[in-house]
């Protein structure tokens, strides 16, 4: 019997990866063509669609900089993305931690294209409670978001169990 390639056995996963790049982007293209910038369109008593562009990183962290930022937030996530890829080849039994890893994958070469194509990131969820709201992501953040918290259950659940000790007296 023939082993199958790494690659091949991955397959799933790239398809996974394709489209959340691909959902990300076409939501994009969505909001891009309905909306200009700083347009809102009420979509419940607690959710908006908006459209801004994000020169920073999460919650704008180093937005306010010269521009510097974007081209390592596009190299950083280009170097993250082959590690997790590598690790995804490594992994590739463990259904939970790749599936995780192909979000953030996913999502990051999202982010990757807008800061490419737009000089920034397209952001266009924003939920509030009032004035106060959590700042606008996109489709590509919460894949990120999905495929964290799949790693940190795949190695919650992997962690070894210590068997209980009972204290003598």
């Amino acid at each position: 019997m023939c082993k199958q390639p790494a690659w091949r056995a991955l397959m799933p996963w790239w398809c996974l990866i394709v489209g959340v790049v691909a959902l990300d982007q076409t939501s994009k293209l969505a909001v891009l063509d309905g909306l200009a910038r700083g347009d809102r369109i009420m979509v419940t008593s607690f959710f908006d669609l908006v459209l801004t562009f994000n020169t920073g990183a999460a919650f704008s962290f180093l937005a306010e900089h010269s521009g510097w930022q974007r081209w390592f937030f596009t190299v950083f996530a280009v170097i993250v993305s082959g590690w997790l890829v590598a690790l995804m080849v490594q992994h590739r039994h463990e259904r939970i931690l790749v599936t995780g890893f192909a979000f953030v994958i996913g999502g990051a070469l999202g982010n990757v294209i807008d800061r490419l194509i737009h000089g920034a990131v397209v952001d266009f969820l924003y939920f509030h409670a009032g004035r106060h709201g959590w700042p606008a992501f996109n489709l590509a953040d919460s894949a990120i978001t999905l495929g964290v918290v799949l790693m940190l259950l795949a190695q919650w659940r992997a962690r070894p169990q210590t068997p209980s000790s009972e204290h003598c007296t």
